[in-house]
């Protein structure tokens, strides 16, 4: 049983409670095939799901391969932002926007 975290700053716990909101939002069946600034949003979804969930299922840290997917799909997260409209579920590209730059911003070590 995991006990209750404490240390709300703690990058891990942040990203998983971020990570918790976003999975209660709805995905909209409208973005299946749209693209912003050229960017599949699809695909940024499930790249930026898919290195956020093995960081924190490897104690906060990403290999060299998913550190560099998600530096990119940060990039074209912040091209994206500003092309978003209400329709487009904002809020759920910023919380990816944010647990990107959490595990980013931590210095990750890379998985070996």
């Amino acid at each position: 049983m995991m006990g209750r975290v404490t240390d709300i700053d703690a990058p891990e716990a942040m990203v998983a409670r971020l990570l918790q909101e976003l999975l209660g939002l709805r995905w909209p069946a409208r973005l299946n095939s749209a693209e912003r600034a050229g960017v599949d949003l699809v695909m940024l979804d499930s790249d930026i799901a898919g290195c956020v969930t093995s960081w924190l299922s490897h104690g906060g840290s990403l290999d060299a391969w998913r550190l560099g997917i998600l530096d990119r799909k940060l990039s074209e997260l912040e091209r994206v932002l500003p092309e978003l409209g209400e329709a487009d579920q904002p809020r759920r590209w910023r919380l990816w926007h944010e647990m990107a730059l959490l595990i980013t911003d931590t210095g990750s070590r890379p998985a070996t």
